[in-house]
């Protein structure tokens, strides 16, 4: 299917893409002719994105590989999952609990797409628990001349190839390391203060801790804490059980949240917070997030207290989430464990741009990497700081495209040219 771009959006409808063209291939050999026929080429994923990363700009080809055949090949001896990267989190879940197998984790959401999740250090909760990436042992990429490359867990480039932005080709599959199947129980707590908040305590209260608050007090309205039923029952003495079911957005209905008060229950129906048959309005906000080094959390949370009139006005909810270190070289926990701060803004784009601003001031000494698939203002130079492997990256995507087809504007600036 071929049509102009400029009717596509993405889920926020904040973004309405501007190539030339949008293809959505269902065939692989379709998809291969379609790149080596392209000047500039961007894969749109899901489109849970919040600015320009999935953008060719006017003269390349937006590209959805939603149509591709959805494989799912489960290996149970293996406890491997190679899956097409075009499948959704929730579609994906539920063939591998059918075979008695799980992830080690997912994301609040489980209606993002595989490859556009781990492309951009997408991530969900717990101290032991890396972005989604960490589950990542094969890509598979189709490459600039429309031929395919594996790049394997152990290959000298893997650490650049998984959490890549998309700049080193379209991933057509990847192959996931696994675990037997598990249930898990939430259980929801309200009014956790700051003031004396021992957030490692907190944190490694269960499998999976986030914290909610939309800062127009101190502290936390919410704690969403999920326990694995074949781990220590939760103690959580620093806040008051709810009484009644909670939604993350303070005021909205929790029907569509997922079961809580303890009932225990498959890890993907539990570990997001959405249910899977629920599909998450579009077009009411808009995101920002930002990972820093677990051990500021107070500090920075601190930080974001002094300036909380501010950000409450725009805010509908903030998260508070941990992720363990990850290798990749792009990964916002690349390195260090990571306290994530995660903030769901009202769909206001003047309105919430110079907040978010007055955010990232307030947690720049925090050595702030932002999400790369949210809003941010970061300068580019700055950005370009934080990441250690960058020239590593750099030199990986000059070997498998050198010719920057995979790049676009969001790309170079971020990289540099």
């Amino acid at each position: 299917m071929t049509e102009s771009a400029q009717t596509v959006a993405n889920w926020a409808r904040n973004i309405t893409y501007t190539a030339k063209e949008f293809h959505r291939p269902d065939t692989f050999d379709g998809l291969r002719a379609l790149v080596a026929g392209s000047a500039k080429v961007r894969v749109l994923g899901s489109g849970h994105s919040f600015n320009r990363i999935a953008d060719p700009g006017g003269d390349g080809v937006l590209v959805s590989i939603a149509g591709l055949p959805p494989v799912t090949d489960v290996d149970s001896a293996a406890r491997t999952v190679r899956v097409a990267g075009g499948v959704r989190y929730a579609e994906l879940a539920r063939t591998l609990h059918a075979h008695g197998l799980a992830l080690p984790n997912m994301a609040s959401l489980p209606h993002i797409s595989v490859a556009g999740s781990v492309a951009t250090g997408t991530h969900g909760s717990g101290v032991g628990n890396g972005p989604l990436a960490a589950a990542v042992r094969e890509v598979e990429l189709v490459t600039a001349d429309g031929s395919t490359v594996s790049i394997g867990r152990g290959d000298a480039r893997f650490d650049g190839a998984v959490t890549s932005l998309g700049a080193l080709g379209v991933v057509t599959a990847l192959t996931l390391d696994l675990e037997p199947s598990y249930e898990v129980e939430q259980h929801l707590f309200t009014e956790l203060p700051l003031a004396g908040l021992d957030y490692e305590a907190v944190a490694a209260s269960a499998y999976s801790v986030s914290l909610f608050t939309d800062w127009r007090d101190p502290g936390f309205r919410q704690v969403w804490v999920k326990r694995r039923t074949d781990q220590a029952p939760v103690h959580f003495p620093w806040a008051v059980p709810a009484t009644e079911a909670l939604h993350p957005v303070p005021g909205m209905p929790a029907v569509n949240c997922t079961e809580q008060f303890g009932v225990p229950g498959p890890w993907h129906e539990r570990l997001p917070h959405f249910r899977a048959e629920f599909t998450p309005s579009s077009g009411e906000e808009l995101q920002s997030e930002y990972l820093l080094p677990r051990s500021t959390a107070v500090d920075a949370l601190c930080a974001i207290d002094d300036i909380r009139s501010t950000v409450a006005g725009v805010l509908q909810t903030c998260e508070v989430r941990t992720v363990a270190a990850d290798p990749q070289w792009l990964s916002p926990a690349h390195g260090r464990d990571s306290v994530a701060l995660h903030f769901t803004w009202v769909e206001d784009t003047a309105a919430v741009l110079p907040v978010v601003r007055r955010v990232e001031e307030a947690l720049e000494a925090f050595d702030p990497r932002p999400h790369w698939g949210k809003v941010f203002t970061v300068p580019s130079a700055v950005l370009r700081g934080r990441y250690t492997r960058l020239a590593d990256f750099r030199a990986l995507a000059e070997t498998l495209d050198p010719t920057g087809k995979f790049t676009n504007a969001f790309v170079r600036d971020a990289f540099g040219e």
